[in-house]
């Protein structure tokens, strides 16, 4: 084989090497963009999950507040 024939060659199996690398690079930016949203979905989430809690501790605490605020005289005759 002559050597413009192998520059020619490697030519070839450097651009398909190359165009190989670019999509495997644009799959991964598409991956890690669609990683990245469902990482925000799932923060928006875990907020919204927080701020239930915190309104059903707030609830909570407020019942046993006013249970605890019950007199005995108010309580029911025990049953038999």
């Amino acid at each position: 084989m002559n050597l413009t024939l192998m520059k020619m060659m490697n030519n070839e199996d450097l651009s398909e090497r190359i165009e190989a690398l670019e999509t495997k690079a644009a799959f991964q930016e598409h991956t890690l963009g669609e990683l990245d949203a469902t990482i925000i979905r799932q923060q928006t989430t875990l907020d919204a999950l927080r701020m239930e809690i915190d309104t059903l501790h707030d609830r909570l605490r407020a019942l046993t507040a006013n249970l605890s605020n019950v007199s005995d005289d108010d309580a029911p005759p025990p049953h038999y």
